[in-house]
């Protein structure tokens, strides 16, 4: 090497200094891959990324190599710096070439190709790993020895290699995801991801129509009048009882006995012959259970039930499903029947709505942790019945109370909050 020229030092220098640039990248570059979009791509077929998946299978290995050539690099570089040195400046200029090398190391070797490779990490790993693969088939022997050393090392803190790591994430973390996906996935479709990963914090009960607002038929009453709720409801499966909902003896479809009564004389006995025995489940059921539970029984409604066993309110698998991908009616009005729009922008809301369902129709922020209704939560609130006139100020939203019945909250009036932009009910 002695009697090489000075200027194949320089390129031999400068080559040095590319493969240390080179090994430092393409380290941070595949240890900065996506894992998810990583083994996306490797089952889509992309070579690139099938490669370097399997680098990353053992990572010792791939760490193996790539200090391996880095650390060659970079001595080689050191010696070659010293003999530049020694032909130019002599001993004296030593120690300024040492200094300029780790300089030049530290900048051009390192930091740049590393701070390059994070910011753009699938384009250098991709192309780096048709390089790393058969360099590390190559040298193999040398990087196992290496290995087997360190790994004996990792094993004195009960650190094992071949450990799988574990890269699946849990809840939250999707959420965190969906939440930064930004313009990869439509809001639309971003909040319906959101509804699925809610499932599970949301029981029957937050969402079931109530006891009293139960519409169904009482088998006792004047005959003529359960022909005209059957003929005049608005509901397909209505809950059929004797005198009280308490005795619920199963459900009717209405579509279904309508079209009976086009064939034949209908009867009390006729419309007991079509009952479907009723369906119970337990008030904390989570909702992500309860549809499941209804599809294994193939059932779209059924009543949810205290620990004694008391009738508490329904649930349809509508309801459920509107806590995916919220309201769908072909009737707008419906959609918003507990909610009426005044001229000032304010808004007359039923004290029985829910308040899961006013946030998700009115894009609002009122406490979903506590009572399931407005007039619960406003009732929790005051810890009294308010007179009509009474305003309040609920989680920044102004409230009146408009109209009181017995006990109970019968309408109220909300204001937008003043930090947040006005919604529409239409």
């Amino acid at each position: 090497m002695a009697n090489l020229p000075l200027w194949a030092l320089f390129v031999a220098l400068i080559l040095l200094l590319i493969l240390s640039a080179f090994f430092s990248g393409s380290e941070t570059a595949v240890i900065a891959l996506n894992r998810y979009r990583l083994r996306h791509l490797a089952r889509t077929g992309h070579k690139g990324a099938i490669l370097a998946e399997r680098l990353l299978k053992r990572p010792d290995r791939f760490i193996g190599i790539v200090l391996l050539g880095s650390t060659l690099a970079n001595s080689f570089a050191t010696v070659l710096a010293t003999l530049i040195a020694l032909r130019i400046g002599g001993d004296s200029a030593v120690l300024i070439a040492t200094v300029l090398i780790v300089l030049l190391v530290l900048i051009f070797g390192d930091l740049a190709p590393k701070t390059l490779a994070a910011l753009h990490s699938e384009k250098l790993a991709f192309p780096a790993s048709f390089v790393l693969t058969p360099l590390l088939w190559i040298l193999y022997p040398v990087v196992w020895t290496v290995n087997l050393m360190a790994n004996g090392v990792l094993r004195l803190f009960g650190v094992l290699a071949n450990m799988p790591s574990i890269n699946s994430i849990n809840q939250e973390e999707l959420r965190t995801v969906v939440m930064e996906a930004g313009g990869l996935i439509p809001k639309r479709h971003q909040r319906m991801l959101l509804s699925i990963l809610d499932l599970e914090k949301i029981t029957v009960e937050d969402i079931m129509v109530p006891r009293n607002e139960i519409s169904g038929i009482n088998i006792n009453t004047d005959w003529d009048e359960i022909l005209a709720q059957l003929r005049t409801t608005q509901h397909t499966r209505l809950p059929v009882y004797a005198d009280s909902i308490d005795n619920v003896i199963g459900f009717i479809h209405a579509r279904e006995f309508l079209h009976l009564m086009m064939q034949r004389e209908p009867t009390r006995e006729l419309l007991r012959s079509i009952l479907r025995e009723a369906y119970f489940m337990p008030e904390g059921t989570a909702l992500q259970r309860q549809l499941l539970n209804f599809q294994a029984a193939k059932r779209r409604i059924g009543l949810v039930v205290d620990e004694y066993g008391d009738i508490q309110g329904l649930v349809t698998l509508e309801d459920i499903l509107e806590e995916i991908v919220g309201e769908f009616t072909s009737d707008p009005a419906a959609q918003h029947k507990d909610i009426y729009k005044e001229e000032e922008g304010s808004y007359l809301v039923n004290g029985s709505a829910h308040v899961r369902a006013l946030n998700r129709i009115m894009q609002w922020q009122l406490p979903t942790d506590g009572p399931k209704t407005l007039n619960g939560l406003i009732l929790e609130y005051l810890e009294a019945i308010p007179q009509p006139g009474t305003s309040l100020k609920l989680a920044g939203y102004p409230l009146e109370i408009v109209q009181t019945r017995g006990s109970a909250i019968k309408t109220v009036r909300v204001h937008p909050r003043l930090d947040e932009p006005p919604q529409t009910a239409e």
